[in-house]
C-alpha cells in the first residue's frame, strides 16, 4: 500500500510539472478569428473561419498575410479599424471570380479599409508620414513589391480619420511595380476608391459603384497605369469619376468607363497634373472634364485618344469596358 502511494505522489507531481512547462491551453472559441495588433511572422488565413478585424491590423516588415479564395473579414467599424501592409510586409490575396476575398463591417457604419504602404519614389520624399497614424512610406525603389491582390471586394469604407481627412478603400502609398492589383471592386464607401500616392504600382479590372468622393484618385506624383475600369454613380453627392493632383505628371489610363445617373463631375484634374487616356466612355455626367485650378491646368496635358482634351466634349462613346467581366461582384 505504501508502495502504491509513493507511485501515485510522483505521478502526480509530474503531471503539474507538465502544466506548468507547458502553460498553452487550447484558444476560447472564436480566439483564433480576431484580427487585430501585429503580425510579425507569416501567416495564412483559413477560409472556413469568419474573421473579425476588431482594431489596427499591422502586416510588419518580413511577414506575409495570405489571405485564400473566399474568406470573409468582418469588420467592426470607426477610425482605428483597417489593416495595413507596412514597409518590407506583404499581402497575397488568392480570390477567385467564383470565391473572391471580400471584407465588409459586420454591422451598420463605416471602416478604414485595406492599406499598403511601399519603399517607391513619391514627391512627399522618403520616409514620408501618411495621415493615418504617422505610418511610413516612400524611398527610391521603383520596383518595391508588397504583395500581390487578385479578386479581392471592400464594402463601405471611409471611417473618419480627423475633420478633414477619412479613409479610402484601398490606399496605396508609394507601392512599387513589383506588386500585383487586379480585380478590385469597391463598394459604398464615404471616401475615395482606390488612391495612389505616389509610386510606381499599376492595377487593372478595377469596379468602383457608389462611393461619396473620387472612384479613382491619384496625387504625389503616381506614375503607374490603370486598366479596364468601370465607375458607376447612383448617389447624388458623389465627387468625380476620377481626380488628379500635384505634379505635372502622365499616368496612363486605359479603357476607363465611367457611368451616372445623377449628372455631376466625370474627370478633375488639380494643379498641373496630367493624364495618357485611351478608351475614355462617359456616360451621363454634366461636365466631362475640369480644370480645378484653372490658373495651372492645362488641357494639353490631359491626353484623350492622342489629342488635347476637350471640356466642350462629352466623351460619350460606346462602353469600353463590359461590366459584364465583374459579373464576380455581388
Amino acid at each position: 500500500m505504501l508502495f502504491s502511494l509513493l507511485l501515485l505522489a510522483v505521478f502526480t507531481s509530474c503531471s503539474n510539472d507538465d502544466d506548468v512547462l507547458n502553460p498553452n491551453p487550447e484558444p476560447p472559441v472564436g480566439e483564433e478569428s480576431k484580427l487585430e495588433g501585429s503580425l510579425a511572422e507569416d501567416r495564412t488565413l483559413d477560409p472556413s473561419v469568419e474573421y473579425q478585424l476588431t482594431g489596427y491590423y499591422s502586416v510588419a516588415e518580413g511577414a506575409t498575410l495570405t489571405i485564400p479564395a473566399g474568406t470573409i473579414i468582418n469588420t467592426a467599424t470607426g477610425t482605428d479599424v483597417f489593416i495595413a501592409v507596412q514597409q518590407g510586409g506583404k499581402i497575397d490575396i488568392q480570390g477567385t471570380a467564383d470565391a473572391p476575398v471580400r471584407m465588409k463591417p459586420s454591422g451598420e457604419g463605416v471602416w478604414g479599409g485595406l492599406i499598403l504602404l511601399g519603399r517607391a519614389e513619391t514627391t512627399a520624399g522618403a520616409d514620408a508620414k501618411a495621415e493615418v497614424n504617422d505610418l511610413i512610406y516612400g524611398g527610391s525603389d521603383s520596383e518595391d513589391n508588397s504583395g500581390s491582390i487578385n479578386y479581392l471586394i471592400i464594402e463601405n469604407s471611409g471611417a473618419q480619420i480627423s475633420a478633414d481627412s477619412q479613409y479610402n478603400g484601398l490606399s496605396l502609398y508609394a507601392v512599387g511595380s513589383g506588386t500585383t492589383i487586379e480585380n478590385v471592386a469597391l463598394l459604398n464607401g464615404e471616401d475615395d476608391g482606390v488612391e495612389f500616392f505616389g509610386g510606381s504600382v499599376s492595377a487593372s479590372n478595377i469596379y468602383v459603384e457608389n462611393l461619396q468622393d473620387d472612384a479613382i484618385d491619384w496625387t504625389e506624383g503616381w506614375n503607374g497605369t490603370l486598366s479596364n475600369t468601370y465607375v458607376k454613380h447612383t448617389r447624388n453627392d458623389f465627387s468625380t469619376a476620377l481626380e488628379a493632383d500635384g505634379n505635372d505628371v502622365q499616368p496612363t489610363i486605359t479603357n476607363f468607363t465611367a457611368v451616372s445617373e445623377t449628372g455631376g463631375t466625370a474627370l478633375q484634374f488639380k494643379a498641373n497634373s496630367g493624364a495618357i487616356i485611351t478608351g475614355l466612355s462617359l456616360s451621363g455626367y454634366d461636365t466631362s472634364i475640369e480644370l480645378a485650378d484653372k490658373d495651372q491646368g492645362d488641357f494639353a496635358n490631359i491626353q484623350i485618344e492622342g489629342i488635347d482634351s476637350n471640356p466642350n466634349k462629352a466623351y460619350e462613346t460606346e462602353a469600353t469596358v463590359d461590366v459584364a467581366i465583374f459579373s464576380w461582384v455581388q
